[in-house]
């Protein structure tokens, strides 16, 4: 293992915090000879630098810190929240034409859910809205097959024990109910993988659609299905230590 010293981190992974690439591509940029660290060659994606005084370079030009961006995206159904998938299924890069930063999803959204999918190349605002210790809120629209009554509502508010996991709704609204379907308002305050699905599953509601409508104060409005938005530095959460002054 290459030792790092104080600030060091790997070349390949200091691409990634500028912005620039993931590290898979920035792993193949070195191996291609592309990149250059204080006038000289890299070779080595683990090479220890620091990334705020190192000299870098991507093909002869010196690797800017890319502007911080935040996308706002309407993620259809079917397509699956990753850069490439071995099923050969649409992922969400596919949704993002005129994107020319490198940005990565904010949590996940299952194939078959829809709705409201940040992507960022801002990793101190992914990893503060993605802390569960922060309890940022998330907002679902759900169907479910069957009447799901009050009861069960306050039971999923209460929480279960799924896998040894707990699970549990902040709050749960039924807007619509029938024997053959209920419509639902789901809120969250963390993303467990899967939470809503497993939750209704266990007290035996099969979910028929789900829809993420809101993150973190983050609305998905009237975007269309397969677009996206540039979310504005003052849209950022004000608790969020990043946002700015309003």
């Amino acid at each position: 293992m290459t030792r790092r010293g104080p600030g060091q981190v790997s070349l390949e992974r200091a691409l990634s915090k500028l912005g620039l690439a993931s590290r898979t591509a920035a792993r193949a940029l070195i191996r291609e000879g592309r990149v250059a660290v204080d006038g000289r060659t890299a070779a080595d994606p683990l090479r220890p630098v620091v990334p705020e005084t190192a000299r870098i370079e991507i093909d002869g030009r010196a690797a800017v810190r890319a502007r911080p961006l935040t996308i706002l995206l309407h993620k259809p159904r079917g397509v699956v929240t990753t850069r490439s998938d071995p099923q050969g299924r649409p992922t969400v890069y596919g949704c993002l034409e005129g994107v020319d930063h490198h940005v990565v999803p904010v949590g996940r959204l299952d194939a078959a859910t829809t709705g409201l999918l940040l992507l960022t190349n801002n990793t101190r605002f992914a990893a503060w809205i993605t802390d569960p210790a922060n309890a940022v809120l998330r907002v679902y629209l759900a169907t479910v097959r069957g009447g799901l009554t009050d009861a069960t509502a306050r039971l999923l508010e209460e929480g279960i024990d799924d896998a040894g996991e707990r699970l549990s709704a902040q709050k749960v609204i039924a807007r619509k109910r029938s024997h053959r379907e209920t419509h639902l308002v789901i809120e969250l305050t963390e993303g467990k993988n899967r939470e809503i699905r497993r939750l209704l599953i266990a007290v035996g509601h099969e979910v028929i659609k789900l829809k993420r409508v809101s993150f973190g104060g983050l609305e998905l409005g009237d975007l269309p299905p397969g677009r996206w938005r540039e979310v504005g530095a003052e849209e950022l959460p004000v608790a969020f230590p990043g946002a700015p002054v309003r």
